[in-house]
């Protein structure tokens, strides 16, 4: 393939998911080839799988006039208002929930202009009890064996300070809220931590993914997608993880 080609298939694409193939001066076609004609066009993941990927990676930094732009596309292109917001408030369980506040109030700006009511919060009726057992129900559905493992050992006491809270709010919480499937919350889970620089949790969270419906095809393109907009080297450690955790 050459790079005519690749320009004009990134075009295209710029063209389907924002409405213009303008791109921002000094980076030349930087964007418009490798990342636009390239990552994007790959297959293995599915355009809305590959939005959904990108805002994840974006709301942890937060990156937010790219996550505005990509926030539009994605609900343009198949996904809704309560898919965007229940990304968001997964990505700021890893990035921290001041984060949200960001995403989330831009997410609010958006659906104002486009007319669209913002979602709703889900009910939050569950008992802490009944958090506890879900989240734990879920760590053993997702990893397995690994779900006792490392920071999640149950006796070590140091990482037992603050790893409760996260079986509660983090599996038994978020990841039962409606919006999202689980293969989804997985591919979230695997663009931020990602993006974050986590490549033990990537790898932790790739093989989980297998357990929630996605295949190592998909896990490996959630990660590359990441690249153009959080780092290339973050997304190649990643690989280099999810490459060991596969065997």
């Amino acid at each position: 393939m050459s790079r005519q080609t690749l320009r004009q298939s990134g075009e295209t694409t710029l063209k389907k998911l924002f409405g213009t193939a303008a791109q921002t001066p000094g980076l030349a076609n930087l964007m418009t080839e490798p990342v636009f004609g390239g990552v994007w066009n790959r297959p293995g993941l599915t355009l809305s799988d590959r939005l959904l990927c990108t805002i994840a990676a974006l709301a942890t930094g937060p990156r937010l006039r790219s996550l505005r732009c990509h926030i539009g596309a994605g609900l343009d292109h198949g996904l809704d208002a309560t898919a965007i917001r229940e990304i968001l408030v997964q990505a700021s369980l890893y990035a921290g929930f001041s984060a949200a506040e960001e995403t989330l109030a831009l997410l609010a700006e958006i659906l104002t202009e486009r007319g669209i009511a913002f979602p709703a919060d889900p009910p939050e009726d569950a008992s802490l009890e009944e958090m506890t057992r879900r989240g734990v129900d879920l760590m053993n559905t997702l990893h397995g064996a690994r779900a006792l493992q490392g920071y999640a050992a149950p006796d070590n006491k140091v990482t037992g300070a603050l790893y409760p809270t996260a079986i509660q709010y983090g599996y038994g919480e978020i990841w039962f809220r409606p919006g999202l499937e689980r293969r989804q919350r997985a591919l979230v889970a695997v663009a931020g931590f990602t993006a974050l620089r986590l490549p033990e949790q990537v790898g932790k969270f790739g093989q989980s993914a297998l357990n929630v419906g996605l295949s190592k095809t998909e896990v490996i393109e959630a990660i590359i997608q990441t690249a153009p907009y959080t780092g290339f080297p973050p997304a190649l450690n990643a690989l280099g993880a999810l490459s060991a955790a596969f065997g």
